[in-house]
């Protein structure tokens, strides 16, 4: 959450996790259905609302 509040693309995540671009997709999507949204602007915006991310 914290590296889709940055901003950071799906390789970024990729490469600072050390996971594939296909888990990253499979966890943001994961998050996107949790938070009850339908992008990562919103999930970011949700985050930060319900202080569940912070920069």
């Amino acid at each position: 959450m914290k590296l889709l509040a940055k901003g950071k693309n799906t390789q970024a995540i990729s490469l600072a996790l050390g996971i594939t671009e296909g888990t990253v997709k499979f966890h943001i999507t994961n998050i996107l259905q949790k938070l009850g949204v339908s992008d990562r602007t919103q999930a970011v915006m949700t985050a930060f609302q319900r202080g569940i991310a912070n920069l």
